[in-house]
């Protein structure tokens, strides 16, 4: 990005000197300075929206997709296998229980089709979805993306070598979308 942002400012800036040097009322250099670094901010400011939309989008598109796993029983009948062992860490919190789909695990990356659904536990025992994860066998492919954010290496307890990623699309993790472990998330 910021070497875009680089050749976006030196091509503005060889295209306003073009001008200025065509033109009888010549900008001072600090008027130069100004609206070029004007033009610029602008530029940064609409590509980082473009950005911040494409992402929303797939995370809603994600959201939408896999919204009926809120419910254990269409997990079940979608091929989700339950795991009874709940993942935690003492120092960055939990993940939860990961419900895993193993005809899904291969190199192929769909991010409307998650391999894994992390659910946990309500005081009553329910589950409750709150993420998804991603595992991607790497068998020399190009490193998978979800939008542009690059999937981990490695991450799983998979024997073979791979890509993963957990997306906190049902609970919010204060450490990031994408960070593994939750602190508002408990396996107790």
């Amino acid at each position: 990005m910021l070497k875009m942002n680089t050749y976006l400012f030196t091509g503005l800036l060889s295209m306003a000197l073009l001008a200025v040097s065509c033109s009888d009322n010549a900008l001072t250099d600090h008027q130069f300075e100004s609206d070029a670094l004007t033009v610029l901010q602008k530029s940064e400011s609409t590509a980082t929206q473009s950005h911040h939309n494409d992402m929303s989008a797939l995370l809603q598109d994600v959201k939408k997709a896999t919204a009926r796993y809120n419910s254990t029983t269409q997990a079940v009948k979608g091929g989700y296998m339950e795991d009874t062992h709940c993942v935690a860490h003492p120092d960055m919190g939990g993940m939860g229980y990961h419900w895993l789909n193993e005809e899904l695990v291969d190199p192929v990356f769909d991010p409307l089709t998650p391999e894994v659904l992390v659910y946990e536990k309500d005081k009553n025992g329910n589950s409750k979805l709150v993420a998804v994860e991603y595992i991607v066998i790497d068998v020399g492919q190009p490193h998978p993306h979800f939008g542009d954010y690059t999937l981990d290496v490695g991450g799983t307890p998979v024997p073979d070598p791979h890509y993963s990623l957990h997306v906190w699309l049902y609970k919010d993790n204060p450490n990031g979308t994408f960070t593994p472990f939750n602190p508002n998330v408990s396996c107790d």
